[in-house]
């Protein structure tokens, strides 16, 4: 019998063991296998007219998934490395050279490297058609793309995962020189070890994550601490948050189990003592491994949510840049019946009347420094304002005192000037304006620049210091792009087409790019981070079936185990989410005051749906964790 067969053989026989394993290498195989496929789409380049960002996108998120997967494919196979050095310390036990096991574990990591390739491959190419589609519909696009194959992204995905996977293989090969054959026979008893919990570890670890969310909750312009950090703030807060997580699995935990086990009533009914004493040992043996599915869960959790949300709210951010959708400046060589001709039934189609006027605005600097001197705003009167809101279902404003208000959709608390009580100066006839304060809902589209709202009388003075402009601002229902461009096409670049379908699509195709790299990103981090916690805890169920075992000869019943079990592995996935989710929720609000949005609910979606995909490696391992001791049960008994 060859090594290579012996190799097959082994593979086949332990198939069910190693099915998760080759399961998340394939999925990632899958995702990296999309992610070069459409670089070299035809389609998604046709379709956007952002295909060269695209596909620089679509790069970078290649390296940065190629990066992980190599790195989880490698620390995945050193858990079935330890696995198999009792087998190992048998074969060199019976006279088989180290060299010809040393071949054996090569061959047999690269055959299923080989054999995830090849059924990764296959899947990616039957799953492009979907995924095309799924990017397509993202980034507002009704289009149902075909089946494509690409010899290049083939070629691409076959070279750099044969590569990781040679070179695992060859730490299989190193595996029988690394150690003595007693170090073999005893590997899968050694772990992690397990520190002493400490009270001054504890109160540092809890220090180190408090400091570390003050700091991200602070306003970055205002802080003197951002201030004195200056570019080192946020590696810092990563520093902070990161270690305050390992100290917290190394301690804080610690202690907390220790108060549970102190509650005698409760310890010695059932299994809770097994329960407790083991979980004391896992969570703080397994503190380096805790913290990194925490960290991961975060990193994935804040990425995806800020991502998904930005696309959640483009809607809104749309209406409110573009309250018209469709509006231009009405210059000389216009021509409105060319317009009107193309139009379909309107809502309502205004001409407005406005002034470009220059002030002195010497009391409007901002937080950010200085404008300058001198700022044009677009006047416009509050009769104007109020029919065009009116018309748009908005709240009419009552300017009181004779004074104006200032329309500042993007207004920050912390950037924008302070608007109430500030003067600013027409530059010809040294009009003052006082304003009253400031309103974030606006009735001309950006493209109108910053408006100021007068008085009638206000305005009718400054109509001889401003230069007179014409606006048409139009409102339809349903408007689609392809209106939009045939518009635009009838008219100048001088007049400054405002369009909200073409503002919409260009948020939603940008948006809609990253949020399908993200998720799929996401999705290969958190099959990494399931499938990390589902080797580490079988491979101390094999450890656990002599305890299990006894268990079972002393008359405890499958059920009273089974609890147990779902009790135990429970805790190893539950504490490291649940803190995971904690950093990222306060990551996502300080991403929320800096954006000025409202993050609650898609960050609520996407929280939700992380959670869901994560129980069910959760469930995998408890049932997987059960059917080890209950066969052992058996064999034993």
């Amino acid at each position: 019998m060859t090594l290579f067969s012996l190799a097959r053989k082994n593979i086949a026989r332990n198939f069910s063991q190693y099915f998760l394993y080759i399961a998340s290498m394939v999925f990632s195989i899958v995702i990296y296998f999309t992610f070069v496929t459409l670089k070299y789409s035809d389609i998604v380049s046709d379709m956007t007219k952002s295909s060269q960002k695209m596909g620089s996108l679509m790069s970078g998120a290649a390296v940065v998934l190629l990066f992980f997967v190599a790195i989880f494919i490698a620390y995945s196979n050193s858990f079935f490395m330890k696995k198999r050095k009792k087998e190992v310390a048998l074969y060199a036990l019976l006279g088989v050279r180290k060299r010809q096991i040393g071949f054996m574990l090569f061959f047999e990591n690269l055959l299923l490297g080989v054999f995830s390739l090849v059924i990764g491959v296959f899947l990616g190419f039957l799953s492009s058609k979907l995924f095309v589609t799924l990017l397509i519909r993202l980034m507002g696009y009704d289009v149902v793309a075909p089946f494509t194959f690409s010899t290049e992204a083939v070629i691409n995905t076959a070279s750099v995962f044969l590569i990781i996977f040679f070179i695992t293989s060859f730490q299989g090969y190193r595996l029988i020189y690394q150690f003595k054959l007693i170090d073999l026979f005893h590997a899968s008893k050694k772990g992690e070890v397990a520190p002493k919990p400490s009270w001054i570890v504890a109160i540092l670890g809890v220090i180190s994550i408090g400091t570390g969310y003050w700091l991200a909750l602070q306003n970055l312009l205002t802080s003197e601490a951002w201030r004195i950090l200056g570019m080192f703030t946020p590696l810092i807060i990563l520093a902070t948050v990161i270690i305050g997580t390992f100290l917290l699995f190394h301690s804080v935990t610690g202690f907390v189990l220790t108060l549970f086990k102190r509650r005698e009533k409760w310890l010695w009914k059932g299994l809770h003592l097994m329960t407790i004493s083991q979980l004391l040992y896992r969570v703080r043996g397994n503190a380096r491994t805790l913290t990194v599915i925490a960290i991961l869960s975060a990193t994935t959790v804040t990425a995806g949510g800020a991502v998904y949300s930005l696309y959640y709210n483009i809607n809104d951010n749309v209406k409110l840049t573009d309250p018209n959708t469709f509006m231009y400046e009405q210059t000389a060589n216009v021509d409105n019946e060319k317009v009107t001709s193309l139009l379909p039934n309107t809502i309502y189609d205004e001409n407005i009347s406005a002034l470009f006027v220059t002030f002195e605005a010497k009391q409007l600097d901002s937080a950010m420094g200085t404008d300058g001197d001198k700022r044009i705003y677009t006047v416009i009167n509050e009769t104007t304002y109020n029919k065009l809101a009116k018309l748009q279902q908005k709240e009419e404003l009552n300017l009181k005192g004779n004074k104006a208000t200032m329309i500042d959709v993007q207004y920050h608390e912390s950037l924008s000037p302070k608007y109430a009580g500030k003067t600013i100066t027409a530059e010809k006839k040294g009009t003052t304006i006082t304003l009253e304060g400031y309103h974030e809902v606006p009735v001309l589209n950006l493209m109108a620049g910053m408006t100021l709202v007068v008085t009638n009388e206000q305005y009718k003075e400054l109509e001889i210091q401003g230069e007179s402009v014409q606006f048409r601002a139009i409102g339809v229902d349903d408007a689609t792009t392809d209106l939009s461009k045939k518009i635009a096409s009838v008219l100048p670049d001088k007049a400054q087409f405002s369009s909200a379908p073409e503002d919409y699509q260009n948020g939603i195709e940008g948006m809609g790019s990253l949020l399908f790299i993200g998720s799929f990103l996401g999705l290969v981090f958190l099959a990494a981070t399931g499938s990390i916690i589902y080797f580490k805890v079988l491979t101390e169920a094999e450890e656990d079936k002599s305890q299990y075992n006894m268990l079972y000869k002393m008359g405890v019943g499958a059920r009273e185990m089974r609890k147990t079990v779902a009790s135990q592995v429970f805790v190893i996935f539950s504490v490291p989410l649940v803190i995971g989710l904690t950093h990222s929720a306060v990551a996502l609000t300080a991403f929320s005051k800096l954006f000025s949005m409202d993050f609650t609910k898609p960050v609520i979606i996407w929280m939700v749906a992380y959670t869901a995909i994560y129980g069910i490696y959760y469930v995998l391992t408890v049932y997987s964790y059960n059917r080890i001791i209950t066969q052992n049960n058996k064999r034993e008994g």
